[in-house]
C-alpha cells in the first residue's frame, strides 16, 4: 500500500483472479471529492467508477437514479472520425444501451421509497481490444455503489459469453468473434440469482439459453466475492435516509374502499377495465375530498393516488394467484386478440400493422443503396456499418398524454435496439440483397410489450417489402409474479401486470430458435429453473402468435415496391477498381453524371447500381464493364490499333489492354509488311488466341470477319 498525499488515505486494492485474468478494484488514488470512485483493472482494460449520492429532492416523487456509460475514444488510442467534431458529445446509441445494461440490474436493489439523488458514471480510461469493457463497467459500478454507504443490495456482476467451436461457453471474446457467434448472450447477476438478462442468437435453442444462464451465474461468483471483500477493507459510513411510504392510514382507508368497489365485473378486456377504473378513481377523489377545501384536497391528493394505484396492483396479483384470472379476464397463458395488415402505405417500400390488444405498432420499411447503411463511430477499434437500421417512436399521444415531442429517448433507443437484434438472424446477405435497410416502427397504442408489436410488424413489413428474409419472427413479452415461493409465469404481459409483477421478459424467435432476448428482474434475483419454465411458455406463445402473422402475409413478396430503387450488382477484380474511380475520381463521377445511377464500390470488388431507370441502369452496368472487363481467350474484341511494328501489331482490346497481333495472324495470306493491311488507329476485330503464363496477350485476325 503506498499513501496519497492529497487525501492522506491509504490506497486499497483487492485482486483476484478471473477467466483467466486479474480483477483488480482500487479505491483511494483517483476521484478524492465523489462520494465513491473505483478504479477497476482488467488486462489493458481500466474503468473508472464513480457514484455520487445527495439528498432527497423534494420537487421529485420517484428515484432519481442515473447510471450512464461514457465512451472514451483516447482509451482506445483513436480520435473521433468525424470531419468537423473531435470532442466526445451526446453519447452513442452503443454508449447507451451499455448504460441500460449496467442500470437494469442495479435499480431494482435500491429499497421502495428511496429517494435520494444518486449519479452513477463508468467512464472507460483505457480500453484492451480483446475484448469488449461492458461487463467490467457494470462492475465498476456495482463496486462504487458498494462504498458509499447508500441502501444498495449489491453485489452485482455480469458476462458476455458466446459459443466456441465445440457448443462450449465462452467469455470476453472480441467484437469481430461475437458479431460472428450463434449466442451473443449477456447475463448479470447476484448472490440470489439472475437480475438481467440480454441476448441476440441466431435460432438458439432454449436450453441452450437457459444452461448459459447457469453458466454465467457460477462464473460471477468471483468478482462478487472481490466487491465484497472491497467493502469490508473500506468500512464505509452507512448513509441516514428515510424511506418515502405512502400514509398507512391513507392506504388502508383507500385499501378498504377498494375492495368494497372491486367485483368480478372489473375482470373486462383493457378498453373496458380501463374506463371502469378510471371511473373509480374519480369516484374514490369525491368520497376523499367531502368536506375539504380545494387546497387541503390538493395537499393530500398524491397520497390517496399513490395508496389508489398500490391496492389496484395488490388486487392484481391477488387475482392471479389465488383464482388464476388476469385484469382483463385472461387465463396466465392466454394471448390478448390479434390481428394485423400489409401494404397499407401506398408509396412507402413496405408496411404494416400489428396489433394485440390495445398495442399497436406500424412499421414502415425503406429500401435503399448500400451506400445508406449507418456508419458506426464509437471508441471501439472495430467499427463497421449498419446495414439494418430499426427506429421505434412512442410520442406521448400512445398512453393518452400530453408530452413534448423530441429526439429519442434511452427506452426508445433499447426498444429499437431489441427488435432490430430480432429480425438481424434472419435477413439476407448483402451478396443475395444489397440494400441498406430501414425499419421504422411508429406506435400507435400502447399497454404493454411495445417493443414485442415492434418486431412482429417490422417482421410483417420486411416480407411486405420484398425483403426475402430466412424464416418469419415473432416475439412475445412476459410476466411473473412471486408469491411465498411460488411462481406464476404470465404470457402476453399488458401494463397493469407490469407495473405489479416481478419481471418482465421479452423473447423473440422463429420456429427453430430464439434470435433475441431481454429480461428485467424486480425481485432481488431468480433461480435459473423458474426462467427456463418462462422461456419454454414463451416459446408456445411465440408459435401462436407467428401463426397468426402468417395469415396475413405467409412469405416474402416475389418483388421488391416499384418505388423502390432497383440494384443491380457486379463483381470486379479488386485490382480494377482504379480503373472505375479514375484520377481523383473523375472516371465514376462522370459515369454518374451522365447517367443518374448511384455505384457503391466496396473493397472486395462488388460494385452496386441503384436507379428506377432501366435505361440508365443498363448504360452504367455496359460503361463499367468496359471498364473492368478481363480478357477472355476466344473472345472476339473490337479494337484500336496502337502500335505498329515490323513483326507485327499491337491492338488495344480493352481500356488499359494491349495485346500482341503477329504479321502472320493478320491475314490468311503472305504479308510483307504490316502497313499494307494496318495502320495507327485502325479499328480491326481480332480473336484473344492466347494469354501465356506472363499474361502476354496472342490476338489473330485470321477467321475474323471484319
Amino acid at each position: 500500500m503506498t499513501k496519497v498525499i492529497q487525501t492522506g488515505k491509504e490506497i486499497i486494492s483487492v485482486s483476484t483472479e478471473w477467466m483467466g485474468r486479474t480483477l483488480t478494484l482500487e479505491v483511494n488514488r483517483v476521484g478524492f471529492r465523489t462520494s465513491a470512485s473505483v478504479l477497476v483493472k482488467y488486462g489493458d482494460t481500466v474503468i473508472l467508477g464513480t457514484a455520487q449520492t445527495g439528498p432527497v429532492n423534494p420537487n421529485l416523487d420517484y428515484f432519481p437514479l442515473s447510471i450512464d456509460y461514457e465512451e472514451k475514444f483516447y482509451a482506445a488510442g483513436k480520435i473521433s472520425g468525424s470531419r468537423f467534431i473531435k470532442r466526445e458529445g451526446r453519447p452513442s446509441d452503443e454508449a447507451i444501451l451499455v448504460g441500460r445494461l449496467i442500470d437494469r440490474p442495479l435499480r431494482p436493489l435500491f429499497p421502495k421509497g428511496y429517494r435520494n439523488e444518486c449519479q452513477v458514471v463508468a467512464s472507460v480510461l483505457s480500453m484492451d481490444p480483446t475484448f469488449r469493457p461492458d461487463a467490467i463497467a457494470m462492475v465498476a459500478a456495482s463496486a462504487a455503489l458498494m462504498i458509499t454507504g447508500a441502501p444498495f443490495d449489491g453485489p452485482v456482476a455480469g458476462l458476455r459469453v458466446g459459443l466456441d467451436e465445440n457448443g462450449e461457453f465462452t467469455t470476453f471474446l472480441n467484437k469481430e468473434a461475437m458479431n460472428a457467434n450463434q449466442l451473443d448472450l449477456f447475463v448479470a447477476g447476484n448472490e440470489n440469482g439472475v437480475m438481467m438478462v440480454e441476448a441476440g442468437a441466431s435460432e438458439v435453442d432454449e436450453e441452450v439459453v437457459a444452461d448459459g444462464l447457469a453458466w454465467v451465474l457460477e462464473n460471477i461468483q468471483p468478482a462478487l466475492e472481490l466487491q465484497k471483500k472491497l467493502r469490508e477493507a473500506v468500512q464505509p459510513e452507512e448513509q441516514e435516509y428515510e424511506l418515502v411510504q405512502p400514509n398507512e392510514e391513507v392506504a388502508e382507508q383507500v385499501e378498504k374502499w377498494i375492495n368494497e368497489q372491486l367485483t368480478e365485473d372489473f375482470h373486462r378486456p383493457y378498453p373496458e377495465r380501463s374506463e371502469m377504473i378510471h371511473g373509480l378513481r374519480l369516484a374514490m377523489n369525491e368520497k376523499f375530498s367531502e368536506g375539504l377545501t380545494e387546497e387541503e384536497w390538493k395537499e393530500i391528493k398524491g397520497d390517496y393516488g399513490e395508496a389508489f394505484a398500490k391496492a389496484l396492483h395488490k388486487d392484481v396479483r391477488k387475482g392471479i394467484v389465488e383464482k388464476g384470472v388476469r385484469p382483463d379476464g385472461r387465463k396466465l397463458t392466454e394471448i390478448r386478440d390479434l390481428s394485423s395488415e400489409v401494404g397499407l402505405l401506398p408509396r412507402v417500400h413496405g408496411s404494416s400493422i400489428f396489433t394485440r390488444g390495445l398495442t399497436q405498432a406500424m412499421n414502415i420499411v425503406t429500401l435503399a443503396p448500400l451506400s445508406f447503411a449507418q456508419l458506426v463511430d464509437t471508441m471501439e477499434v472495430t467499427d463497421g456499418e449498419r446495414r439494418y437500421m430499426h427506429h421505434y417512436n412512442a410520442p406521448g399521444y400512445t398512453v393518452g398524454e400530453v408530452r413534448r415531442l423530441g429526439s429519442p429517448g434511452r427506452r426508445e433507443i433499447g426498444h429499437g435496439y431489441l427488435a432490430e437484434r430480432a429480425l438481424v438472424a434472419v435477413l439476407p446477405s448483402e451478396e443475395e440483397f444489397p440494400y441498406a435497410i430501414r425499419s421504422v416502427t411508429e406506435i400507435m397504442s400502447q399497454n404493454g410489450s411495445t417493443s414485442m408489436a415492434a418486431t412482429c410488424s417490422s417482421c410483417l413489413a420486411l416480407m411486405d417489402a420484398g425483403v426475402p428474409i430466412k424464416k418469419p419472427v415473432s416475439g412475445v413479452a412476459m410476466g411473473l409474479m412471486v408469491d411465498d415461493g411460488n411462481y406464476y409465469v404470465l404470457t402476453d404481459l399488458a401494463d397493469q401486470e407490469d407495473f405489479a409483477g416481478d419481471m418482465d421478459f421479452k423473447c423473440t424467435g422463429t420456429d427453430a430458435g430464439i434470435t433475441a432476448l431481454q429480461m428485467d428482474m424486480k425481485v432481488h434475483g431468480l433461480p435459473v429453473d423458474v426462467l427456463r419454465a418462462a422461456l419454454t411458455q414463451a416459446k408456445e406463445a411465440r408459435a401462436e402468435i407467428l401463426k397468426s402473422m402468417l395469415k396475413t402475409l405467409d412469405k416474402p413478396r416475389a418483388d421488391i415496391s416499384q418505388f423502390a430503387p432497383r440494384i443491380e450488382k457486379l463483381m470486379i477484380n479488386p485490382d480494377k477498381i482504379g480503373a472505375v474511380i479514375g484520377k481523383g475520381g473523375e472516371t465514376i463521377n462522370k459515369i454518374t453524371g451522365e447517367t443518374g445511377v448511384i455505384i457503391d464500390i466496396k473493397e472486395d470488388g462488388l460494385i452496386t447500381f441503384a436507379s428506377n431507370n432501366p435505361e440508365n441502369m443498363q448504360k452504367a452496368l455496359t460503361w463499367v464493364k468496359s471498364l473492368t472487363e478481363e480478357p477472355e481467350v476466344g473472345k472476339i474484341y473490337t479494337g484500336t490499333v496502337v502500335g505498329i511494328k515490323d513483326f507485327g501489331a499491337f491492338v488495344n482490346i480493352l481500356p488499359g489492354i494491349d495485346g500482341m497481333l503477329h504479321i502472320s495472324q493478320i491475314s490468311d495470306k503472305r504479308l510483307d509488311k504490316v502497313t499494307d493491311v494496318l495502320s495507327q488507329g485502325q479499328v480491326v476485330k481480332v480473336k484473344l488466341s492466347a494469354i501465356d503464363d506472363r499474361g502476354k496477350l496472342s490476338l489473330t485476325m485470321r477467321d475474323v470477319e471484319q
